[in-house]
């Protein structure tokens, strides 16, 4: 299987015809193992080999959406407009994951972005945190320049 961490395909489609709201829709993140197929033609959330453990549910957390969508100037003075998400953590954990899929619930379960992990990722009975890059013009996780 193959895991390339990306913005999907469709969500860029998607995103040209106003389908996703990020003042609106609700967006969640689910974890996937090293054996999920996860790349720019992910287009919906999938069970297929999601993770299961303790501390974790189906379908993953959901995201809030940090700064509400914004501009800014980035790498060669180019405009910028970005959002990103909080952190978000699964407390008293134990499982083993590699990557991670954000999506749009209020869409059909629409895909946005893929992130990889870069190695499988295991908690035992602790905290396991995604930390976001910060929310600016060169380093929030959805950039359109």
């Amino acid at each position: 299987m193959s895991i390339l961490q990306t913005t999907t395909t469709s969500f860029k489609v998607q995103l040209l015809q106003g389908v996703h709201n990020f003042s609106a829709n609700t967006f969640k993140i689910a974890l996937y193992t090293a054996a999920a197929d996860l790349n720019a033609d992910t287009t919906v959330y999938s069970t297929t080999n999601e993770i299961t453990g303790t501390g974790y549910t189906a379908g993953g957390n959901t995201l809030v959406v940090n700064p509400t969508p914004t501009y800014g100037v980035g790498t060669n003075n180019l405009a910028v407009a970005y959002i990103s998400f909080n952190n978000t953590s699964w407390a008293s954990a134990s499982f083993t994951t590699r990557a991670a899929l954000i999506y749009n619930t209020s869409q059909s379960n629409a895909s946005v972005a893929v992130l990889d992990f870069g190695a499988d990722k295991t908690v035992s009975g602790t905290t396991f945190t995604i930390v976001f890059p910060t929310a600016a013009a060169n380093s929030a996780i959805i950039r359109v320049a």
